[in-house]
């Protein structure tokens, strides 16, 4: 199904609704204020912002790793299903990729048998097959956060929520997994809400970019990215991948008060 398509499905309820929301931590610190947005079915949802902004406190309550101060989160069933991807990819030095894949189907008990097909699948997808019983220490940065997405797709979840996954990657690398991402989100038929500090990485990706203010953050502004998927390179260098970074770009500025 394109992604035309899957948007076209939006008129169904939203897989998860953010409304005013409030999140402030045993320390003070009023980490977001007011947070109001729905995840669409089928999108590729960015939530873009300087550092500090509450873009991974908004991940990880989507999540379920943390309760809101204020506000209610809204979650159809099926988004129940959801598969993390970290910034670092966090694998067990001790095991091999394989076996930090299969952990999420170990900690649901599923049962050994089904759990080497889904592996087998979930490495393929991220095109690591041949490393299976590779250790971490033996892999590129690159490679490692493959290993930690194929741990995130094995149980095959609606909603994939990413944190800054490339950030810490070479240009080359990012670039790289940023097209096999966009390929993984066209043939899993999946929902992904991707937390970004780049304004060329949140246009490159996104079907929609949600900007929030510096803290406590909330939505400021709403960006449609209406290029035609799949995506590939020469959509870096086309004339309208450029006009939307520099509208993206300028009112990231404006939010920031540097203009």
């Amino acid at each position: 199904m394109s992604a035309a398509a899957r948007l076209q499905q939006n008129g169904k309820a939203p897989l998860a609704t953010f409304r005013d929301i409030g999140k402030r931590f045993p320390n003070g610190v009023l980490a977001l204020d007011r947070l109001d947005f729905a995840v669409k079915r089928g999108e590729f949802l960015s939530l873009l912002g300087p550092s500090g902004c509450g873009k991974s406190t908004a991940l990880r309550l989507l999540a379920g790793l943390m309760e809101p101060t204020s506000g209610e989160i809204l979650r159809e069933p099926s988004a129940s299903e959801i598969g993390f991807v970290f910034q670092e990819p966090t694998l067990l030095p001790w095991a091999t990729v394989a076996n930090n894949v299969r952990l999420p189907l170990r900690l649901k008990d599923i049962a050994e048998r089904e759990t080497a097909s889904r592996v087998d699948d979930a490495l393929a997808l991220v095109g690591l097959e041949e490393f299976r019983d590779a250790f971490p220490r033996e892999l590129s940065g690159g490679m490692k956060m493959r290993v930690s997405i194929a741990r995130a797709l094995v149980t095959r979840p609606q909603l994939l929520l990413m944190d800054e996954p490339f950030a810490a990657l070479d240009e080359i690398t990012r670039f790289k997994l940023n097209d096999d991402l966009l390929e993984l989100w066209r043939r899993l038929d999946c929902t992904v809400v991707f937390v970004t500090h780049s304004v060329f990485e949140s246009v490159y990706l996104s079907t929609r970019i949600l900007m929030l203010t510096p803290r406590p953050g909330r939505v400021a502004e709403e960006f449609v990215v209406t290029a035609p998927t799949p995506r590939a390179g020469r959509f870096r260098t086309s004339p309208e991948y450029g006009e939307q970074c520099r509208e993206v770009s300028a009112a990231l500025a404006a939010v920031m008060g540097q203009t």
